[in-house]
């Protein structure tokens, strides 16, 4: 039985050599007979030894990749956080310096003038605001009837 089995699944082999990166290469050879293959499932995962399903040429390119994306630096997990971090703030500081030698744009300098008008707006109403505080409560009372007496009148 352990024989029909072994000649159902394809089996892969581990090559002797050199090991760079933990890499594990395997050699992968086709079921030795066609007749025990028919009767059983043909998407049967080879499994190795600690029991991981292995799909030989998949592993092999996706492996491939991973080591050149290591290579290229294209991992962003494999660099630490610090470093990580300190590059985006040199970006930043890369891009604010770029955004402040070029001249303003024409909406910038009008949204500038906008928010000055407003700033300028807001400081008056907060300097009544504080002169109204400052008067005593039987002047703003006055005030307020002389108000209420003119619209009374106009109408």
């Amino acid at each position: 039985m352990l024989d029909t089995a072994k000649k159902q699944t394809a089996a892969c082999v581990e090559r002797p050599g050199f090991r760079h990166h933990k890499k594990e290469s395997y050699v992968c050879h086709p079921p030795l007979s066609r007749q025990s293959t028919e009767g059983s499932e043909e998407g049967t995962p080879v499994r190795k030894l600690n029991g991981s399903p292995i799909e030989c040429p998949s592993h092999q390119n996706l492996h491939k990749e991973l080591l050149l994306s290591h290579k290229r630096g294209l991992l962003l997990e494999e660099k630490p956080e610090l470093q990580r971090v300190l590059e985006q703030r040199r970006l930043e500081q890369h891009r604010e310096q770029e955004l402040a030698l070029r001249p303003p744009s024409d909406l910038e300098q009008e949204l500038r003038k906008r928010q000055q008008r407003l700033q300028e707006y807001e400081m008056e109403e907060i300097k009544r605001r504080e002169g109204q505080e400052n008067v005593p409560e039987f002047v703003r009372v006055k005030e307020k009837l002389r108000h209420i007496q003119m619209s009374e009148q106009n109408d």
